[in-house]
């Protein structure tokens, strides 16, 4: 990863090095290690406490394993090798909740327990528990499935085991080959390679520490076995952002960050994907996940719009809010530098748009403007007050098909009169006329044959 060719103005890294120092002090941590990506690269990388090197010191990241194991699972489905909506047991039968899917595995909507049987299993070796069997438990479910969200580690177990099965090779081989390295993650790894950071806890009441186990996980370890270091992954959070053809498209990968799973009462501002957390701060949507290990607390948040990036790794069970901090630091490059818009072009002459169907349309009452994009793709958007708006992908057939928004996956078609002369848009059954409640047979109900009229 190299430098951005626009490095970070010295004041903003400044505010950088004072938030993780804050951080570190605040929360008690023997070492604190942050680091911001711009653009897709590296552009800053600060620590605190004994650290070897800021970039590349492994720390235990916990729950952000779990995103990994999404993009093998994600891997898999854009292969062909298994679907979504696939009840797990299909692929991997005899675990006695093989009726939940995929996608529900994923997004925490399975109604899984969140947690194996005792003994407490972040503190102790995962031998002990040689079998699914062992992880599930007795009472696997702790609510019926598909109800809502309920995060559970054993439902990531589940589907590291599913990776195994289909691939035909262990989960850490798949995950090294298939993701580490074509991304270039290097320092990524199931166990500690040096340098890497000691797991500590600190006493809630003195300043004292005390050593805590990095047990190897067993078959819970695609629910948080991963050491990585803050430059990769600054690495994965840009792959996050835009895809790599050699690992996972820019489609899928903005369908992993598309919500999946309601927020929990407690947090309104909050949510799941496909396998990464969301979170609404300070004004911006971001996508990551944050996670946890005995020793060891991770943040990694991803702010798309503003493509921008924050890692905050530290070594210690509990005290600094590695999430809140990795927040802060993409709220600092985004506010004091914010990004630059692309230059506008022209659309080259292979993307001609269809100049005749762009401009103001109405829904009943409500205006809208069609705008043509590049490909052939348009986007429609409220002209005044809020209102749906969504983009819209060409279709062999003519039609265009929904991105996002209200009219995701909904089917924009042109509606033409014999002539050929375009008589409205149907968008989901609704009808877009070139007026609003035009004269015709384009609104259902018809329009009143006396048209408008002022107030008697």
């Amino acid at each position: 990863m190299t430098s951005s060719s626009v490095p970070l103005l010295p004041s903003t890294e400044r505010s950088l090095l004072h938030r993780i120092a804050v951080g570190q002090s605040e929360g008690r941590t023997p070492s604190l290690v942050g680091a911001v990506a711009r653009e897709g690269r590296l552009v800053w990388a600060g620590a605190r406490g004994d650290v070897v090197s800021a970039a590349d010191t492994q720390y235990r990241i916990g729950s952000i394993t779990k995103t990994f194991t999404a993009v093998l699972v994600m891997r898999l489905r854009d292969e062909g090798l298994l679907g979504l909506d696939d009840p797990l047991e299909k692929h991997l039968p005899g675990t006695g909740v093989g009726g939940v899917t995929v996608a529900q595995l994923l997004s925490h909507t399975a109604g899984l327990s969140a947690e194996p049987p005792a003994p407490w299993w972040e503190r102790t070796p995962g031998e002990l528990r040689p079998d699914l069997a062992d992880v599930l438990g007795e009472r696997p479910l702790a609510h019926p499935p598909g109800r809502g969200h309920h995060y559970s580690n054993t439902g990531y177990t589940l589907l590291g085991s599913l990776v195994s099965a289909v691939r035909g090779v262990p989960w850490e081989e798949a995950l090294r080959t298939e993701v580490l390295e074509p991304l270039g993650m290097g320092r990524t790894t199931s166990q500690p390679v040096a340098p890497h950071a000691e797991g500590w806890a600190v006493h809630p009441w003195a300043d004292v520490l005390l050593p805590e186990p990095a047990e190897d996980l067993g078959l819970m370890a695609p629910a948080g076995q991963l050491w990585s270091t803050a430059a990769d992954l600054c690495r994965f959070a840009s792959f996050l952002a835009g895809g790599d053809d050699r690992v996972l498209s820019a489609q899928s990968v903005r369908e992993m960050r598309t919500p999946a799973a309601p927020p929990t009462t407690a947090d309104w501002d909050g949510g799941y994907g496909l396998g990464v957390q969301l979170a609404r701060r300070d004004g911006r949507t971001l996508v990551g996940h944050t996670g946890s290990l005995p020793g060891f607390v991770a943040g990694l948040w991803l702010s798309v719009d503003d493509d921008v990036a924050a890692v905050v790794l530290a070594n210690a069970t509990s005290g600094p809010q590695t999430g809140v901090l990795a927040a802060d630091l993409v709220r600092i490059v985004a506010e004091a530098e914010p990004r630059l818009p692309e230059p506008w072009r022209p659309l080259p002459e292979t993307d001609a748009p269809p100049l005749s169907l762009t401009g103001p349309w109405y829904w009943g009452t409500y205006a809208y403007g069609l705008k043509a994009l590049a490909g052939g793709d348009v986007e429609l958007q409220p002209l005044r007050g809020a209102g749906r708006s969504s983009r819209f992908r060409s279709l062999p057939d003519g039609t265009w098909i929904g991105l996002d928004g209200y009219y995701d996956g909904e089917v924009l078609r042109v509606v033409r009169r014999r002539d050929g002369s375009v008589s409205h848009l149907d968008l989901g059954s609704f009808a877009f006329t070139r007026e609003p409640y035009e004269p015709g047979d384009a609104v259902p109900g018809g329009v009143d044959e006396d048209g408008w009229r002022g107030a008697r």
